[in-house]
């Protein structure tokens, strides 16, 4: 497996900017409008979000972002490996790296959203595998056929 770097990023390099981009066009091409909540560089720069890149080499490998809903849970949003990175690692990498920073930061589960649509089978399979489960929606998300909410107690 590669070496893998997980850094606090700014959204302000081209690559990076590029890999959100690609993740946002990938939701909507899976997603009817409505029921993509993906975010876009300037919601990921809220101050309630973490984001970081994973980085192989020089190479942007991978994004992922921690939005802190209260003092108790946390969202995941973001997560995305750059294509030609798949199968690399980066995904497991970048989910267990918010793992350990919500669990650093005090909250007590951390929750997702994710489509339901074929191309988010391995999305979901990873998610399992670090011991998220099926949930309703939470927060101000709401009962929709496109969307599958996950949680996990840390």
């Amino acid at each position: 497996m590669p070496t893998i770097e997980i850094r606090i990023d700014d959204l302000s390099g081209e690559g990076v900017r590029a890999l959100v981009q690609s993740h946002l066009t990938s939701m909507h091409a899976t997603s009817p409008a409505d029921s993509c909540h993906a975010l876009d560089v300037d919601q990921l720069r809220h101050p309630s979000v973490t984001f970081w890149s994973a980085w192989i080499g020089d190479s942007v490998a991978g994004i992922a972002a921690l939005k802190v809903l209260d003092s108790d849970r946390g969202e995941i949003k973001s997560m995305r490996a750059d294509d030609k990175f798949r199968g690399d690692g980066v995904g497991r990498a970048l989910l267990r790296h918010i793992i350990a920073t919500a669990r650093d930061k005090g909250l007590s589960s951390l929750w997702l959203e994710t489509g339901t649509a074929p191309e988010f089978t391995p999305a979901t399979r990873l998610y399992a595998s670090e011991g998220f489960v099926d949930c309703g929606p939470f927060d101000e998300y709401l009962e929709d056929p496109h969307s599958r909410y996950m949680t996990a107690s840390l």
